[in-house]
């Protein structure tokens, strides 16, 4: 049996300073999609987080080149197989409020972790 060689690489934007659901309403319009057409999607994505996420996925890009020298990948022949944005940490900030009090503020941040895999190509089954 033949072992197929694994073309994927990921890439990872810790403590980004843009709330995960703002990135998350960028993050579907790319999902699934190849890196060409993620990329041009984004370009003309009028959101902060936008060149935030392209710049991920540029970086998985350059991964999988790096890892698998002798391949010669162009994007449109990847595709984002997982692309996902989860909660960092919170940094907590106090706004001073009337009387005395305080009210608090939450300054929230994403993790984008992206996974950048080769187009499957659908092989022709032989029969000998």
């Amino acid at each position: 049996m033949e072992q197929t060689e694994i073309f994927e690489a990921r890439a990872v934007q810790k403590y980004l300073r843009v709330a995960p659901r703002k990135v998350r309403l960028v993050v579907d319009t790319v999902r699934g999609d190849n890196v060409e057409s993620a990329l041009a999607k984004l370009a003309f994505t009028n959101k902060k987080a936008a060149s935030f996420v392209a710049k991920v996925i540029k970086s998985a890009a350059a991964n999988l080149r790096d890892q698998h020298e002798d391949e010669s990948f162009d994007d449109e022949g990847l595709i984002i197989k997982h692309i996902a944005v989860d909660e960092g940490p919170t940094l907590k900030r106090i706004q001073p409020a009337p009387m005395g009090r305080a009210h608090p503020i939450r300054k929230r941040t994403s993790h984008i972790s992206v996974v950048v895999a080769k187009k499957e190509e659908e092989f022709e089954s032989e029969t000998d």
